[in-house]
């Protein structure tokens, strides 16, 4: 009875992790620049890998695989946020521009307000 429920609960998150992957993809084929792709990619696909791992432990008999499971979460949780953002600066100081309808730049305002803290 309980390996049944496990393994329904593991199903379902499986089918979560992989719609959240699915709308990453489309997202990177369907959004307008680097940066809106970058957005869909980090955040939807972050979070669908990490559903999955949850399935794995979840699923898992043994509890070195579901603690390296949950390890793996922990490790995307910390790195892929910061890893997007410093991407993102690169290409903006390499000058990869914003799409041309986008209201503001948020990185630019960030360097304009820092050079104008130093001068003061």
């Amino acid at each position: 009875m309980m390996t049944a429920l496990l393994e329904y609960v593991s199903g379902i998150l499986i089918v979560i992790g992989a719609l959240f992957a699915l709308v990453a993809s489309i997202g990177l084929l369907r959004l307008p620049d680097l940066y809106t792709r970058m957005h869909a990619a980090s955040k939807a696909g972050t979070l669908g890998s990490c559903v999955m791992l949850i399935a794995l432990a979840v699923q898992s008999q043994d509890l070195a695989i579901a603690m390296r499971a949950l390890a793996g979460v922990v490790f995307f949780l910390m790195t892929v946020p910061i890893s997007s953002h410093l991407l993102a600066k690169a290409a903006h100081a390499a000058g990869c521009r914003l799409w041309s309808k986008s209201l503001r730049d948020d990185i630019e305002r960030g360097v304009q307000s820092v050079v104008k803290t130093t001068q003061s």
